[in-house]
């Protein structure tokens, strides 16, 4: 059940009662969806992971209204451990609104934050209108993926899938290359795909 449907139906059972105990309702909902997670030491409220803020600042962005597939990516010009902001000057220097990824991996595992998860990206041409994009941060034609980020990678994708209601399988997780031509995520990244999604769906 997506968050959204799980509030929505929560909230529904207070009907009738007063404003107050509706609002305490709405609360408890949101409160019972997070199972505890808080935006205390980093962790997402509504994915309930750590996710580090980036606070980055958009010219304009539009909502996305469906999402039905996650797309991985890698940076490719280097494998420099290169950070969400640096990717967001990078993007904004072609013109862009921002950063077009939703989150970035970087080498240690930790998960950044890119464009608002639920506004369309600009990651995956003709279809960032039905996805995410997650960049796992390396070149990996020559290069390989650290195993801290493809443990935070696990954890991410098993996190979006709950929460738009995905299920974790490689028709809902994809490589870059399998939308458009391009070499992105890099062979070494798209070789582990299969692993990456069995390691999802544990978190699952």
């Amino acid at each position: 059940m997506k968050r959204r449907d799980f509030l929505k139906n929560m909230i529904l059972l207070g009907a009738g009662a007063a404003i107050l105990p509706q609002l305490w309702t709405a609360k408890a909902a949101e409160a019972a969806w997070n199972a505890g997670g808080s935006t205390a030491g980093g962790v997402d409220p509504l994915l309930g992971i750590p996710i580090r803020e980036t606070n980055l600042e958009f010219y304009s962005l539009q909502n996305r209204r469906t999402t039905d597939a996650i797309v991985i990516h890698h940076v490719g010009n280097t494998n420099r451990d290169v950070s969400a902001e640096e990717i967001d000057q990078w993007h904004k220097n072609n013109g862009w609104a921002g950063i077009g990824y939703h989150f970035v991996i970087r080498k240690d595992g930790t998960i950044e934050r890119g464009r608002p998860m639920d506004m369309l990206g600009a990651h995956c041409y003709d279809h960032n209108w039905h996805t995410v994009g997650v960049n796992i941060v390396g070149e990996f034609d020559g290069h390989e993926p650290e195993p801290e980020q493809m443990n935070s990678a696990a954890k991410l994708l098993a996190a979006l899938c709950r929460y738009y209601g995905l299920e974790p399988n490689r028709q809902h997780i994809k490589g870059h290359r399998e939308f458009n031509s391009t070499a992105c995520p890099g062979q070494n990244l798209f070789d582990r795909l299969p692993r990456l999604v069995t390691m999802t769906r544990k978190y699952y």
